[in-house]
């Protein structure tokens, strides 16, 4: 599906997704990575939900992010409490869903000027 930015120039916002894929900014990606409005974090060490556990999710907590979506696949799927305990502990609001919602949440987010990031799980 193609999404179409209102998003601020200079801002990274998802212009499209599909299945094991998303697209950034017209840049296609196929692993999983982190979306910041000012940076593309594409080597991100987390690679499936089942392997994902707090240390792939602690760096994030010095992203200054007021709110993380978790784009856990293409369905959602909740982790275990404590996966999310360093975002948490830091007041980072997590909410989790599928890659698709956290596409087109991220994308209205950042349109309002929030501190938003996606952390997908494309694996």
């Amino acid at each position: 599906m193609k999404l179409h930015s209102t998003a601020p120039v200079g801002l990274n916002t998802f212009t499209g997704y599909g299945v094991g894929y998303v697209v950034v900014n017209a840049a296609r990606h196929t692993r999983s990575l982190v979306v910041l409005p000012d940076r593309v974090i594409t080597d991100w060490s987390a690679s499936t939900f089942e392997a994902l556990d707090a240390r792939h999710l602690a760096p994030l907590v010095d992203c200054g992010l007021e709110i993380l979506l978790l784009g856990t696949g293409d369905r959602l799927r909740f982790p275990a409490p404590g996966i999310l305990r360093p975002l948490v502990e830091a007041g980072v609001g997590v909410e989790v869903m599928d890659v698709p919602a956290a596409c087109r949440t991220y994308n209205i987010l950042a349109a309002e000027s929030r501190r938003v990031g996606a952390a997908l799980l494309l694996g």
